[in-house]
């Protein structure tokens, strides 16, 4: 079975088995990196978001041997989890002052997202960009944005300035930076206790949320502050768009060794469409300057 005829068969399965009110539609979205993906959409009547999943991984489980049927139950029980009970008051978009908190921004890799950013405002950052996005949702569900267009600037009536000085105080203050020691990270993920030992030469950059958090890289003295912890310049390393990696300049290996460990790690542990950059960078503590 093709992937095509895949995601015709789930459809037909996901419409026997939901409210006549919610209809399915196949999705196709241009996700980060110019990644296109197949999805459905259940649109339900009254509700004006409508959430829509996505059946890559679902396909590669029904290639493995895993039944249809099973993967449409599965489906089915992410649909009831992901829901939305209520309109959103779409009519706000279209004023900036009721948009103007929800306003935050993120970074792209520039290169792989050129579709993207042909009709979107951005800010180059290195091989990166800053792109801005409306927060839909926060929740234990997951988390539901909007990119912000060049028509959206239109509608709001607002320039680039004012769109980016928004979103970067927003983002700083609604999701400030965390720096803590990767072991750290790692035990809280396995829930286990970090062990004790003392030399920890790695930490991790991100936000709490660890949604978008490779961005607090961009923050107001955000790199001086990070020098002033480590005592020392650093190498800083995109894990990817949720996270940066920090590693001091006495305790890494040579930057060619690190750029290949980056791009292999991205080919084969990161999703495509988190996938930050091959990249890595550098700040000098006593120049004051990243490179």
């Amino acid at each position: 079975m093709t992937y095509c005829q895949f995601i015709a068969a789930v459809k037909k399965e996901v419409e026997c088995n939901v409210d006549r009110k919610v209809r399915i539609d196949v999705h196709v979205a241009l996700k980060n990196n110019d990644k296109e993906r197949r999805g459905l959409v259940f649109q339900e009547e009254g509700i004006n978001i409508s959430p829509t999943i996505y059946l890559e991984e679902a396909y590669r489980d029904f290639q493995q041997g895993k039944e249809l049927h099973k993967i449409v139950r599965e489906i089915l029980d992410v649909y009831k989890s992901a829901r939305f009970s209520k309109r959103w008051e779409a009519g706000n978009l279209r004023e900036f002052d009721k948009m103007r908190k929800n306003v935050l921004c993120k970074l792209v890799n520039r290169e792989k997202n050129r579709e993207f950013l042909k009709d979107t405002p951005y800010i180059p950052f290195f091989d990166l960009a800053i792109v801005c996005y409306v927060l839909v949702e926060l929740s234990e569900r997951g988390i539901a944005t909007m990119p912000v267009k060049n028509s959206q600037l239109k509608m709001w009536k607002i320039g680039e300035m004012e769109l980016f000085q928004t979103a970067r105080e927003n983002v700083q203050k609604q999701f400030p930076a965390e720096l803590r020691r990767m072991k750290d990270v790692m035990a809280e993920m396995l829930g286990m206790d970090a062990p004790d030992e003392e030399g920890d030469s790695m930490y991790v950059l991100s936000n709490e949320t660890r949604n978008f958090g490779a961005v607090c890289i961009a923050y107001d003295h955000i790199l001086d502050l990070i020098g002033s912890a480590l005592k020392e310049s650093y190498y800083i390393i995109p894990s990817s768009v949720h996270e940066m990696i920090i590693v001091p300049e006495s305790k890494a290996p040579r930057r060619e060794e690190i750029e290949e460990m980056v791009t292999e790690i991205n080919e084969t542990q990161v999703e495509e469409e988190e996938v930050l950059s091959n990249r890595v960078y550098f700040y000098n503590i006593q120049k004051k300057i990243m490179s």
